[in-house]
């Protein structure tokens, strides 16, 4: 499985030739930096650890500044682990973009959906309410939540009033209609949970996506360097006095 992060960046309409409309939401996926290479031998579970926004570092724990620093790399805001089977080419520190994915494939988007707050059982479960005759006192409430005889008591997962969103959603199956590799937008068919600027994880469709492996460049292997030999400075030639000079005198030490 291959999955990014980005952020939401909101909604649009593309036409194809045939001039048809289709509304899509944009993406900015990446560039998305490996944080951390998970084995299963070492760690249980094959993954790849990514960050995606940069961060404060004011605004970092020390122990995951510890993490980044390791990495080489600055704070991230938003940080997921992907499983995957294909850790070939994945190393600590190298960054991941859009182009992993491809036009006509398959994704699975997951995000935090839109909080609505304290909701009834009409908007958050969808019931149809009682009659809108006149007379009906009904309304909007649930009705009755249990028997008095048996099982004289709430059955466990009844649908009530509570909180609406804010929660962590997956939408499977959406189609990617466009890539842009030079502003690291994906285009995908429909509409994706959360806000706008919101975080995303996009990862190949589980359902419908293929196996496919990590498009990473082969890092060019250094040349070895070549072993300079620990010679000696050679020694300044000697000058050899020329054959006609004379020997100089020593004069003699007086007694």
């Amino acid at each position: 499985m291959i999955g990014l992060l980005g952020r939401k960046v909101g909604m649009t309409q593309i036409f194809d030739g045939e001039g048809h409309k289709t509304p899509v939401t944009l993406i900015q996926i990446g560039p998305c930096v490996i944080l951390r290479v998970k084995k299963k031998d070492k760690d249980g579970y094959d993954a790849v650890q990514l960050g995606f926004a940069d961060k404060d570092a004011k605004r970092t724990s020390k122990p995951f500044a510890g993490q980044f620093k390791k990495a080489g790399v600055g704070p991230k805001r938003f940080v997921r682990e992907i499983r995957t089977d294909e850790l070939e080419g994945l190393e600590i520190g190298r960054e991941l973009n859009v182009d992993q994915f491809e036009v006509g494939e398959f994704v699975d988007v997951e995000g935090i959906s839109i909080g609505k707050g304290f909701q009834g059982v009409v908007k958050r479960h969808h019931f149809a309410g009682g009659p809108k005759s006149h007379g009906s006192m009904f309304g909007r409430v649930a009705g009755s939540i249990g028997a008095s005889s048996f099982p004289s008591r709430v059955v466990k997962g009844m649908r009530m009033p509570g909180q609406l969103g804010n929660q962590r959603a997956t939408v499977q199956n959406l189609k990617v209609m466009k890539v842009d590799s030079e502003n690291n937008l994906l285009a995908v068919k429909g509409a994706v949970p959360g806000t706008e600027d919101g975080c995303l994880v996009v990862r190949t469709a589980i359902k419908r996506g293929k196996t496919k492996k990590w498009k990473v460049e082969k890092a060019e292997k250094p040349e070895k360097a070549e072993k300079q030999e620990s010679a000696q400075p050679e020694a300044p030639p000697s000058v050899a006095p020329p054959s006609d000079a004379k020997p100089e005198k020593k004069e003699p030490l007086n007694p």
